[in-house]
C-alpha cells in the first residue's frame, strides 16, 4: 500500500541564471553519470544471486529511486521556471536577487539576506527564499523603512540599511 503524502504548497517559479545553471548541470550529473552508474552495479548485484538477502542490491535500488525521484523532480521543474537577469528598474528597492542589510530594532544585532528562489536559496549563504515571511515583509521596502515580521521566535521588527544588487 502506498504512503499518501499531502501535496507541497506550490512555489514561486523564479529562479536566478546561477541557480538555473547548478540545477541544469545537476541533472545532467544525474541522468548521465550517476544513473549509469548505479545501474551498472545494481545489475551487477542482481546477478550475485538471492535478492532478498543481498543488502548491496537492496542499496543500489533504494539510491536508484532517489535519483530517479530526483531527475523526475527537475525534468519538470526547470521549464517552468523563470529566470531572473538583470536589476529591477527601481534599484532602491527591494525585489528579487537583491542582498539587504537588516539591523533588529530592539537588539541591534545586523543581518545580510539575499532573496532569492526556493529552488536554490539553500546552496547560499544567507540565502531565503522568496516565498519565506521574511523576504514577503521586504518586497518592494526601502532603505530605512521598518518590517515587522512573524518569526518562529515570535515577532520582530527589523530596519533596512541598505540594497545592493550584483
Amino acid at each position: 500500500m502506498a504512503r499518501w503524502r499531502p501535496p507541497q504548497p506550490g512555489s514561486t517559479a523564479i529562479i536566478s541564471r546561477v541557480g538555473f545553471d547548478r540545477l541544469k548541470a545537476e541533472l545532467d550529473e544525474l541522468w548521465r553519470v550517476k544513473r549509469p552508474e548505479v545501474v551498472r552495479a545494481l545489475s551487477e548485484a542482481a546477478a550475485e544471486g538471492d535478492r532478498s538477502e543481498n543488502a548491496e542490491y537492496q542499496y543500489r535500488k533504494k539510491q536508484l529511486g532517489e535519483i530517479d525521484r530526483r531527475v523526475r523532480y527537475l525534468s519538470k521543474r526547470l521549464p517552468g521556471l523563470r529566470v531572473a537577469d538583470g536589476k529591477p528598474s527601481d534599484p532602491d528597492a527591494v525585489f528579487f536577487g537583491a542582498e539587504v542589510e537588516l539591523e533588529h530594532v530592539d537588539n541591534g544585532s545586523q543581518h545580510r539576506y539575499r532573496l532569492l528562489g526556493p529552488d536554490e536559496f539553500d546552496s547560499t549563504p544567507g540565502g531565503i527564499s522568496i516565498d519565506s515571511p521574511m523576504a514577503r515583509a521586504l518586497l518592494k521596502r526601502r532603505v530605512d523603512d521598518e518590517i515587522d515580521v512573524t518569526l518562529p521566535e515570535g515577532r520582530a521588527s527589523y530596519v533596512i540599511l541598505a540594497v545592493r544588487y550584483d
